[in-house]
């Protein structure tokens, strides 16, 4: 039974789907213009907007590759569930509740460090530190609330 979900994601002001949509219109409106100076006589324009698309082409799909990339901490009965997806890559970790070992913020990295048993998993790459000090804090009374339930 899940007792506790936090859902910390990347902040993608466009989804991947209107990201493809914008592309498309930003690749008619270039090669039209493209197109009417190569009829004009200016070749190398066509040549340079091409180039341009595709740079702008591999800009985007590094974006959308990664606008899905998250993390997913799910308190469950005993043990804490963490999974870290990025670009479609899904790395699972289970930390026993009741050795469970948080620091707040990671001087070398600045993330939230989670440990137990000898597993150690960085989290918070996508929160702000305004929203690091929070998930903390919320974290901490869980674990708290967990072991006075517990015991």
């Amino acid at each position: 039974m899940v007792k506790r979900e936090w859902d910390l994601r990347r902040n993608c002001a466009i989804a991947p789907r209107q990201l493809g949509f914008f592309y498309a219109i930003l690749c008619a409106t270039s090669l039209t213009v493209a197109i009417g100076f190569t009829l004009r006589g200016a070749w190398f324009v066509l040549l340079f907007a091409v180039v341009e698309m595709s740079a702008v082409a591999v800009a985007f799909l590094i974006y959308a590759r990664h606008a899905t990339d998250r993390e997913h901490i799910a308190m469950l009965d005993d043990y804490l569930l963490v999974e870290l997806i990025q670009a479609q890559q899904v790395r699972r970790f289970k930390l026993d509740l009741r050795t469970i070992r948080i620091a707040a913020r990671d001087s070398s990295n600045g993330l939230v460090l989670l440990e137990a048993l000898g597993t150690r998993v960085d989290v918070g790459q996508f929160l702000t530190e305004w929203k690091h000090r929070e998930f903390v804090q919320e974290f901490r009374q869980e674990l708290q609330r967990v072991s006075a339930s517990a015991g």
